[in-house]
């Protein structure tokens, strides 16, 4: 839950452009006009041509990390393939004491109801011997459900590593214009009618 916490709260941070506009009120004739090639075709568009999200999303749903280096966003690999060995490392962990406890609980319990499998005796792993029925049957489930939660939480995590992707590729498109500017302004702010600081995206002139 903390990893998928993490993660959701770092994509939330990386994908989301908090902006302010100007204290100056808007007018008309002063709203920026989208400049068309000689094709017809807008900035946006070509940018849009030129870096197709739905290539980051379908190389991000095939390998995970794929997008994020198809967006040039190499920082993120080691979150994508540390989130994920992290989960895979919980499910192999879960899934080795869920065979060692099942394996366990099977052999003592045929040894109290049915007296066989006395030689398989010796093949339990040495910390689960002393251990009654109940509590290897408590343990066996609890790393079951445990490995169900691992194999949820990596579905999880490769369709975030997805997202992530599709929408930094869409932000991509976003930065065409070579006006482009972020700065933090101090003050009033108009249109949150507040005073504090302010990150301001000014696009266009």
């Amino acid at each position: 839950m903390r990893i998928l916490f993490s993660l959701l709260c770092l994509w939330l941070l990386t994908s989301t452009h908090l902006c302010a506009q100007e204290s100056t009120p808007v007018k008309k004739d002063s709203i920026p006009v989208v400049k068309k090639s000689a094709s017809g075709s807008s900035r946006y568009d070509s940018a849009m041509k030129a870096h197709p999200p739905r290539k980051a999303t379908i190389r991000s749903a095939i390998l995970p990390g794929w997008g994020q280096i198809y967006n040039k966003k190499y920082w993120k690999l080691p979150i994508v393939y540390g989130a994920l060995g992290a989960c895979g490392g919980v499910f192999f962990y879960n899934l080795k004491n869920y065979k060692d406890t099942r394996f366990a609980y099977r052999v003592k319990y045929n040894m109290q109801y049915n007296q066989t499998d006395s030689a398989l005796y010796s093949l339990i792993r040495a910390n689960l011997k002393p251990l009654d029925i109940e509590s290897l049957k408590y343990y066996r489930n609890s790393f079951r459900r445990d490995i169900d939660y691992s194999v949820l939480f990596f579905l999880l995590l490769w369709g975030l590593n997805v997202v992530d992707a599709t929408v930094d590729a869409h932000l991509r498109s976003f930065d065409v214009s070579p006006d482009l500017s972020f700065r933090f302004k101090p003050g009033y702010s108009e249109t949150a009618r507040t005073s504090g600081l302010s990150l301001v995206v000014k696009i266009g002139k």
